[in-house]
């Protein structure tokens, strides 16, 4: 029988990680790290049936990539957001919104019309599509206007009628 050995390392911020697995018949994965200072801050040795390689290697892959996302920081900062996430609507902006949607073409796959709006006027495609409704577009169809039915299930009147959850947006009307 053939001995087989892999070797690697690889350096994660002031650690240096050394991997060394051997089939020999067995499968032995034997893992070190040293910082800069020569001191072993990590190490492990994992010995399985030469068969259960692939399948336990894979099933590592998946453990360590979902810990190391549970121990990362938060990916959205405040630089991954668009500009304007959590500004007010502006009418001008609703008015630009609803004239792109309506002008779309119903060829055009909806989520690649709500990116390419999201990104025009600085906005999340989620905050998009969830101000679709209220500016009477209907979001599940480009170039549609919203139907009295779907302005029931979104719970506006018509083209939202100037008020945002039954409150008035404007001094006219509904004041006391």
């Amino acid at each position: 029988m053939t001995t087989t050995t892999y070797e690697n390392s690889v350096r994660i911020g002031s650690t240096t990680y050394q991997l060394v697995a051997t089939a020999d018949p067995e499968l032995s994965v034997n893992l070190a790290g040293v910082d800069t200072s020569g001191a072993l801050v990590a190490e492990g040795t994992i010995r399985l049936p030469s068969d259960a390689g692939a399948k336990i290697g894979k099933l590592l892959a998946q453990v360590l990539e979902a810990l190391a996302k549970l121990s990362a920081p938060p990916s959205t900062s405040p630089r991954d957001r668009p500009a304007n996430a959590n500004l007010p609507w502006t009418p001008d902006l609703d008015d630009a919104l609803r004239a792109d949607w309506l002008a779309a073409s119903q060829d055009i796959p909806t989520v690649d019309l709500i990116r390419s709006i999201a990104k025009r006027l600085e906005r999340s495609p989620t905050s998009i599509r969830s101000r679709l409704a209220r500016v009477g577009c209907d979001p599940d169809v480009p170039g549609r206007a919203l139907s009295d039915q779907g302005a029931e299930v979104f719970r506006l009147q018509g083209r939202d009628q100037g008020r945002v959850r039954g409150k008035p947006d404007s001094g006219e009307e509904g004041v006391r």
